[in-house]
């Protein structure tokens, strides 16, 4: 079994603790992808030492040659990519066409951030006095904490990463525990591509040494990706601390399907929705909305197709679906069908493990659909995160936006309709972050932002132009060249 190590000072170095934890496939118990560190906050001291010696040199680093790293680091993705998605698959799950996508959106997010670098703009505006020069520019803020989950081991650490590094920051990374091979190829990717040594610190390990970054005075920016539970605690010692935060926590996503849509489609969207990644998105579609008019017709269709997905090992040819990350998450999603049971929805399909053969050594779950479900029930308004779809009936559009709307989250939302007007009523009214018409809540688009409303974050959002914002700060300057004492802010009127 190999024995992995952090990245902090520039070396590849054991945690001061010496203690590690197991990285285990979670298809396969019996298979154990190595031993990583389990830091702490000596860890994370160190690496915060060397991020700031790091930043004082990445800041003065022209934004286009930063850019230019950020592209290397992408051609190397491109190289590696079959490699990058069987490793992830054997350490998180999902089907390798998933992990493939995964990296490819990382591929994106690195072209997207190299282009970024030669427009990190600022503005020009006429001063309100003679011969004095007004501007502002993008300047970086320092040591960004990083704090990512499991679901997308490439994809969400390099929405954060590349961005920030980009702005001119350094990083101090701690991926998710249960992904941590892909953080650490993510990391040797950066240093392949000349990013300076001291730019970026790899410290892995569990919630103690994700705390223990966002505690730390010394790093004034933070980007959290997970539960609303834990966002809330990390918001709360950021607001304290007086830290820059973004925060992608979770959500309770609705697909609408109207009288009028194209059925086919609309099951194609919600079979992807409701039960890729076996349901461990944010934006995975958990509340299946369906107008009266079609409800039983599609609700068959539904359980038909959902009865024939294939669970599995995802590098094998022909897996639909993969495992749940760990036994935890199985034993959490058992009590969710059992609440959705004791407040009188109907189990339609799945409902339990899946077992027999090589799926008794992995955390499987079959796919599960609820029908009968009514507004406000726990199965309706919580985040489960794994494969248990809730299908509610409504009268009318006007019910759908209602009841999407009714949640403490807001993220993701579609609607299948062939109406122009209701396809516009819906981007307006749903209050989400974002709204798919005719395709389902998952597949967001690295040059597009991406973020909800509600408990789903705290209104930053990750992904295209916006990112950039949060990981610079303004500056503005003004050159007075008039030779004299000019003053706004004055009554020169």
């Amino acid at each position: 079994m190999t024995t992995f190590k952090n990245f902090i000072g520039g070396q590849w170095v054991a945690p001061a603790s010496g203690e590690h934890f197991d990285d285990i496939n979670p298809a396969d118990t019996r298979d154990i992808v190595g031993r990583f560190p389990k830091s702490g906050a000596a860890d994370v001291q160190a690496a915060v030492e060397s991020a700031k010696r790091g930043f004082d040199l990445w800041r003065r680093t022209p934004a286009p040659a930063r850019g230019d790293v950020l592209r290397r680091v992408g051609e190397i993705l491109v190289a590696r990519k079959d490699e990058l998605g069987d490793l992830m698959t054997r350490e998180m799950g999902k089907p390798v066409a998933e992990t493939k996508g995964d990296v490819q959106e990382g591929i994106d997010t690195a072209f997207y951030a190299a282009t970024e670098g030669r427009r990190l703009f600022g503005h020009t505006v006429p001063s309100e006095l003679r011969n004095k020069w007004a501007m502002s520019f993008r300047r970086p803020i320092g040591v960004a904490g990083l704090i990512t989950p499991f679901n997308f081991p490439l994809a969400i650490p390099t929405w954060k990463m590349f961005p920030a590094l980009v702005c001119g920051n350094a990083v101090i990374f701690k991926p998710g525990e249960d992904v941590p091979h892909a953080g650490t190829v993510l990391v040797e990717a950066l240093l392949e591509a000349g990013l300076p040594p001291e730019v970026i610190q790899l410290v892995h390990g569990d919630g103690a040494a994700g705390k223990a970054i966002v505690d730390h005075p010394d790093v004034p920016l933070i980007s959290f990706t997970g539960s609303t539970e834990t966002g809330s605690k990390v918001g709360e010692t950021c607001g304290r601390m007086h830290k820059r935060l973004s925060l992608e926590m979770g959500g309770k996503n609705a697909q609408t399907v109207l009288d009028d849509a194209d059925l086919d489609l609309a099951l194609e969207g919600v079979l992807w929705g409701a039960f890729g990644t076996t349901g461990q998105r944010c934006t995975a579609t958990s509340r299946l909305i369906l107008q009266a008019g079609i409800h039983d017709e599609f609700l068959d269709m539904l359980e038909k197709r959902a009865a024939t997905l294939v669970l599995g090992d995802g590098r094998k040819k022909g897996t639909d679906v993969g495992p749940l990350i760990h036994a935890e998450s199985v034993a959490k999603v058992e009590r969710y069908v059992e609440i959705g049971t004791k407040e009188g929805a109907t189990l339609r399909l799945g409902g339990k493990r899946a077992t027999g053969g090589a799926l008794d050594h992995g955390f499987f779950f079959q796919p599960t659909i609820f029908s009968g479900v009514k507004a406000g029930m726990r199965i309706e308004q919580e985040e489960i995160f794994g494969p248990v779809l809730s299908v509610i009936k409504v009268k009318d559009a006007a019910e759908a936006f209602r009841v999407n709307n009714g949640v403490k989250y807001g993220l993701s939302s579609s609607v299948y309709t062939r109406n122009v007007n209701v396809a516009f009523q819906a981007l307006q009214e749903l209050d989400n972050g974002i709204t798919y018409i005719n395709a389902p809540t998952i597949g967001a688009e690295a040059h597009l932002p991406f973020g909800g409303v509600k408990a789903t974050g705290n209104g930053h959002r990750e992904g295209g132009w916006e990112v950039y914002e949060f990981y610079s700060e303004t500056k503005v300057g003004y050159v007075d060249y008039s030779g004299a004492l000019q003053r706004a802010q004055i009554d020169n009127y």
